[in-house]
């Protein structure tokens, strides 16, 4: 069995970014990943500076290609199904039967969104159904703008979302919407549509139960978030219930409870977006080594 200072699970932006640091420290990184971003639907990413407007398939590609340059990376495509052992000494298994040992692991495994149960919403999930206004946002053009409630959080949006065109916030009998909250969304220039959503359809066309159809240029709604694996959990790293759902929890530094055991990204913080994602794998891969450096610190 092969052994690194460290294995990242997940190679997405912040794993990534957590191993440009590692390596530039000459640290052996291995980084495991299964290929599946969780902006793979979008074509275009924005608000990451430098790279406003960029295929996010090509930020990844490079950023791939420039840590493999870096002799101390190595990188397996594959899938963690098991990850056990304590601080420095650590085991790591993959679904092709591979395992490899660490001394440290950073868990950068990203979310599962889970989405209303609306006809047609999946399926144009960061295409014209989206999450976050500053990734996607300006590209509306001050249109038209649906906001789907998924939950108690989804007032927030429709609340924020006026700054990048005219709102109608589709409550769709998830929430309810006392006077207060009524007053301040008509001062937003919000419009509350009450009746209930029976599918969505062309670009973004809300059809509702009543037979009407609302077309707009862009909708979005609160998906609740998971780790997209178990590890974490069978790790026994603690897990935190945030309003966008389940997180790993980490200090400061990044670390777990689990002494040794990182966690960093979409997984391990909210708001979600490329460019946090970035600066918190940054963080994460400088302290790790760190770690490595003043082991009983």
């Amino acid at each position: 069995m092969k052994n690194y200072d460290v294995i990242v699970i997940g190679g997405s932006y912040a794993g990534m970014a957590a191993a440009l640091q590692l390596v530039r420290a000459r640290r052996s990184v291995l980084v495991i990943d299964a290929g599946k971003r969780r902006n793979r639907a979008a074509s275009h990413s924005h608000g990451f500076l430098s790279q406003d407007g960029a295929d996010p398939a090509v930020i990844a590609s490079t950023a791939r290609t420039q840590l493999e340059a870096y002799p101390t990376l190595s990188w397996v495509d594959d899938h963690v199904v098991k990850a056990s052992g304590s601080r420095d000494a650590f085991t790591v298994e993959t679904s092709e039967g591979e395992a490899y040992g660490a001394r440290r692991l950073l868990l950068a495994t990203g979310v599962s969104d889970t989405l209303p149960d609306i006809e047609g919403l999946a399926e144009r999930w960061g295409t014209s159904v989206f999450h976050c206004p500053y990734c996607h946002g300006y590209e509306l053009d001050q249109g038209q703008i649906g906001v789907i409630a998924a939950n108690p959080m989804s007032i927030h949006q429709a609340q924020l979302l006026p700054e990048w065109g005219s709102v109608t916030f589709l409550t769709n009998g998830v929430v309810e919407l006392d006077e207060p909250t009524l007053q301040d969304l008509s001062k937003r220039g919000v419009t509350v549509e009450a009746a209930r959503i029976d599918r969505i359809e062309g670009h973004a066309d809300v059809v509702l139960t009543d037979g009407r159809r609302l077309g707009f240029a862009g909708l979005f709604t609160a998906s609740k978030n998971a780790p997209s694996t178990p590890i974490a959990d069978e790790l026994g790293c603690a897990l935190a219930e945030t309003p966008m759902g389940t997180q790993i929890q980490t200090s400061e530094t990044k670390e777990t409870n689990i002494a040794g055991v990182f966690a960093c990204g979409d997984a391990a913080r909210v708001p979600h977006s490329v460019s946090l994602a970035v600066g918190d794998g940054a963080w994460a891969g400088a302290q790790i080594h760190r770690s490595l450096v003043w082991p009983n610190s």
